[in-house]
């Protein structure tokens, strides 16, 4: 039978680790159809930012409560895996606690602080769905944020309802060992009692051997199980930010948020007819392609990681003006749109031999509307309040960049302040010879 059991778990681990393996592959696909931009400038400060953001979670902290909760999950996420480690050794060795007679007396004790974080990740978890669907906090609420209808509001509630269901598994499972434990039964050797699971003991105590092992093992089987569905369904589920905040915060833009990226070619172009640079004379002339971006192909690979790594906290929307004053605007949904496409374009690519055939679809147009990228005032709060370092200000500026220089399509205002720029020097139609006149009363 142990032998069956082993046999079960390394197709069970292969098999989930092909199918990680091969979605992961995907994304990385999709994710290097962006453009190249370098940010391996400044390494000390990068893994600086990153341990401070992404590891340390110091931007979930900006509210407090909220930031502890997060915290506990995150915490018991890293520190739990130490026992699904050793779950996954017992699984493919036919051993049972594995790990018990290498720590001793230090066992029980790190069993202890994994259930009492595991009752902690449980108790965030409640506390999240009330949250959610019973307080109803405002910027997660599908009736007024139209990005969350569907998938995403069940996406939330299945993953938060599946950390409930491991975190059960493992007490139960601890529970009903001990009691195997304490009575002597073969395979389970004494390691000493859990605090915790002992809680749920008293369900188990009348329970005969062999009731008790078919509980310990469905327990058992259950709990990995559900983590190597978690580990797979993660990969296609908001959580993914689980993994990727870590290269997410590493490379994330150095510069000031007030610094707009101009296009070098068109920069250069300028540069020399102003004076200020002289062309080579050997050089060939770069031919210019599309002014900004209409398709996820024409954004940063980066753009595209952020959009894999949202969270969809809504905290971006929650800060944006625009959205505040009815605007349709929303920073969350456009990180969500661009996933979106990335998502369609990945299963065109896995239809199509792994390239990409043209579906007549693009990003702006058929996910992004324009009157949403015309609504953005450029602000940066969004920038601001994103707590793994997602932009999403520089997706909107591409969209509009490509919208008004490549296609000429800026409203009437827009055009009338770029005409005045380029004749005045200012947003205003006044001469530069007249704009000190304002201070000609001011002289006495």
């Amino acid at each position: 039978m142990q032998i069956v059991q082993q046999l079960l778990f390394v197709a069970a681990l292969g098999l989930t680790s092909w199918l990680i393996s091969k979605r992961i592959g995907i994304i990385k696909k999709t994710i290097q159809l962006g453009k190249a931009v370098d940010r391996t400038d400044r390494p000390a400060e990068r893994l600086s930012t990153m341990l401070r953001v992404a590891f340390a979670q110091k931007k979930m902290f900006d509210r407090p409560i909220v930031g502890l909760m997060h915290f506990v999950i995150y915490a018991g996420f890293l520190l739990i895996n130490v026992e699904v480690l050793e779950i996954v050794l017992d699984g493919v060795l036919g051993t049972h606690r594995l790990f018990a007679p290498l720590l001793g007396d230090f066992y029980p004790i790190l069993i202890n602080f994994f259930e009492f974080l595991a009752l902690g990740v449980l108790a965030v978890c409640v506390i999240f769905l009330i949250r959610r669907n019973i307080t109803k906090v405002e910027r997660l609420q599908p009736t007024r944020h139209r990005e969350l209808n569907g998938w995403p509001a069940l996406d939330a509630n299945t993953i938060l309802g599946i950390e409930i269901v491991l975190m059960l598994a493992i007490l139960s499972m601890n529970a009903a060992d001990s009691l195997l434990q304490e009575r002597g039964a073969e395979h389970y050797p004494l390691v000493g009692g859990f605090i915790f699971s002992g809680f749920l003991q008293p369900i188990f105590t009348n329970l005969s051997d062999g009731a008790l092992v078919a509980v310990e093992r469905v327990a058992w089987w259950a709990h990995i199980l559900g983590i190597f569905g978690f580990a797979l369904y993660v990969t296609y589920s908001k959580h993914l930010h689980i993994f990727l905040a870590f290269p997410n915060t590493y490379f994330t833009n150095l510069t000031p948020k007030g610094e707009m990226l101009n296009m070098p070619d068109i920069t250069k172009e300028v540069k020399i007819m102003l004076g200020l640079e002289q062309p080579d004379a050997n050089e060939v002339p770069a031919e210019i392609g599309r002014f900004g971006a209409k398709d996820v192909a024409d954004l940063s690979w980066k753009n595209l990681m952020d959009a894999y790594s949202c969270t969809e906290c809504g905290r971006c929307t929650s800060a944006c003006p625009a959205n505040i004053t009815g605007k349709k605007l929303s920073p969350r949904k456009i990180m969500m749109d661009t996933r979106d496409r990335l998502e369609d374009v990945g299963k065109n690519m896995l239809a199509n031999g792994g390239e990409f055939k043209d579906d007549g679809k693009s990003l702006l147009g058929d996910y992004i509307s324009e009157e949403e990228i015309l609504a953005c005032t450029t602000c940066n709060a969004c920038v601001q309040e994103c707590p793994v370092l997602i932009n999403p200000l520089e997706i909107i500026l591409q969209l509009r960049r490509y919208k008004i220089m490549d296609e000429a399509q800026a409203p009437g205002s827009w055009n009338a302040m770029f005409n005045n720029l380029e004749t005045n020097q200012a947003p205003w139609k006044f001469s530069p010879d007249d704009r000190f006149n304002w201070a000609d009363n001011l002289k006495s």
